[in-house]
């Protein structure tokens, strides 16, 4: 039996964001664009939800006014990536991102459990690949904040980018975002107070 090998399509942003136009998905259902893949998001659980909505709580008092702190919709990050990530820290107000998903966050921020190393990886790669400065990993694992920064060129991470500098920060942290220096993020405050083991 001949066995040939799978081909698989590239998509580019516009073409995806015209199938969602059309209708083409289910209502509901999760998928984000990367690199030109259509990749469907994993299920979370309301440890995830309560960390990504205190992370958004946390980012609109730190960055006030003219900021538009965005929960888990789409970023227009190249012609080939759509992601939708946690959370995401754009200039403005909403009304400048009616006719278009934002394209430069200032900060996105990732809450991870079972996609902790996707997070670390895949997205780490194709964020830093985007020219986003100041990428954040709310680890639930571990229960730690990462904050990865500086983007440059690479051989061997996915797309080709990754972040240079990867500080670990623990609840008892404070973290200024690059956008935002003052007044700096409690890093506890990212963090459900319940639904750990100790």
């Amino acid at each position: 039996m001949a066995v040939f090998p799978t081909q698989t399509r590239r998509w580019t942003r516009a073409e995806y964001d015209r199938l969602i136009d059309l209708g083409f998905f289910q209502p509901g259902e999760h998928l984000e664009l990367l690199a030109g893949q259509l990749v469907v998001g994993e299920p979370v659980g309301s440890l995830h939800c309560t960390a990504v909505g205190l992370v958004e709580e946390t980012l609109r008092a730190c960055f006030g006014p003219g900021w538009v702190v965005r929960g888990q919709m789409s970023i227009a990050l190249d012609d080939e990536s759509e992601p939708e990530p946690d959370v995401a820290v754009v200039p403005g107000t909403w009304h400048d991102y009616a006719a278009a998903h934002p394209a430069r966050p200032v900060l996105v921020v990732e809450v991870a459990e079972s996609s902790l190393r996707g997070d670390r990886v895949i997205k780490a790669s194709l964020y830093a690949r985007g020219g986003v400065e100041d990428y954040w990993i709310v680890n639930l694992v571990d229960r730690v904040l990462e904050v990865h920064r500086a983007p440059a060129r690479t051989v061997d991470d996915p797309f080709g980018w990754r972040y240079t500098t990867v500080t670990t920060l623990g609840p008892g942290a404070s973290i200024a975002p690059l956008a935002r220096p003052e007044p700096p993020v409690d890093v506890g405050a990212l963090f459900p107070r319940t639904g750990y083991r100790d």
